[in-house]
C-alpha cells in the first residue's frame, strides 16, 4: 500500500523548521482542505530601498539655498562686468583669506594626525605662503592670480584639443577635429598673450556666473514648487 504525504498532512511547525533558516516566509492558509504557501518576500531589498531613499531625502538640498546661491552667482556676475577690477582684486582677497586658513588647518592636522603627514604638510605651506603674499600685496596679487589661470587655461585647451584630434582620426568625425584645432589656437593665444586673457577673463566669469546664477533661480523656484 502506497502513502501519499501532501503539504497539509506536515505540520506547519516543520514547514517553519525547513523553509525560515533561508529567509522563507511560511503561512498556511486552510482554503477546500489545501494548504498554501506564500512566496518569498525580499524583505532584505526593500529595506535597502526605504533606506536608500530616506538617504537621498537627508541630502537633498533645500531650494532657499540653491535660490541664495543663484541670487550671489548673478551679483557677483554683475559686479564682475561693471567693475571688473575692484571686484577681482576683492574675490582675490577673500581667496587669499581661504588660503590663509586652509594652510594653517593642513599644517595643523599634519602635526598631530599621522596620515599622508609629508602632503599635508607641504600643501598646508604652500597655501599659508599663497596666502600671505595675496593679503600683503593686494594690487600685484589679482594679475599674478588671473595670469596663472590663463596659462592653466592655455595649457589646458592644448591638451583638450590634442585629445579631440586624436578623437577624430579615429573616427569621431571631422566637427570634433575643427573644434580640436580651435581649440589648441585658442590655448596658444592665451600662452602667448595672457595679458589679454588676463583682461577680458574677469568679464567671462561675470557672463557665466549671471548664466549659472539664471538657472539657479529657475531650478530653485521649481524645486519650491
Amino acid at each position: 500500500m502506497k502513502s501519499h504525504i501532501g503539504t497539509k498532512d506536515i505540520p506547519l511547525t516543520v514547514l517553519r523548521s525547513i523553509f525560515q533558516p533561508q529567509g522563507v516566509l511560511v503561512e498556511e492558509l486552510n482554503v477546500w482542505g489545501v494548504n498554501y504557501m506564500e512566496q518569498p518576500a525580499d524583505v532584505t531589498g526593500q529595506s535597502i530601498e526605504s533606506e536608500y531613499e530616506i538617504g537621498y531625502e537627508i541630502l537633498q538640498v533645500p531650494w532657499w539655498v540653491v535660490l541664495l546661491e543663484g541670487i550671489i552667482a548673478i551679483l557677483v556676475g554683475l559686479f564682475l562686468l561693471y567693475r571688473p577690477a575692484g571686484t577681482t582684486v576683492f574675490l582675490v582677497q577673500i581667496l587669499g583669506i581661504f588660503w590663509l586658513a586652509e594652510g594653517i588647518l593642513s599644517v595643523i592636522g599634519a602635526l598631530i594626525f599621522s596620515g599622508n603627514r609629508v602632503w599635508k604638510l607641504l600643501s598646508g605651506i604652500l597655501s599659508i605662503i599663497a596666502g600671505v603674499v595675496i593679503l600683503t600685496y593686494p594690487i600685484y596679487s589679482p594679475f599674478i592670480v588671473l595670469t596663472l589661470f590663463v596659462i592653466f587655461i592655455g595649457v589646458w585647451a592644448i591638451i583638450n584639443g590634442v585629445v579631440k584630434i586624436v578623437l577624430a582620426l579615429k573616427g569621431g568625425g571631422w566637427g570634433i577635429g575643427i573644434i580640436g584645432v580651435l581649440t589648441i589656437i585658442l590655448g596658444l593665444l592665451l600662452l602667448t598673450n595672457s595679458l589679454v586673457g588676463v583682461l577680458f577673463l574677469p568679464w567671462i566669469f561675470g557672463f557665466f556666473l549671471i548664466l549659472g546664477g539664471i538657472g539657479s533661480l529657475i531650478w530653485g523656484l521649481k524645486m519650491r514648487t
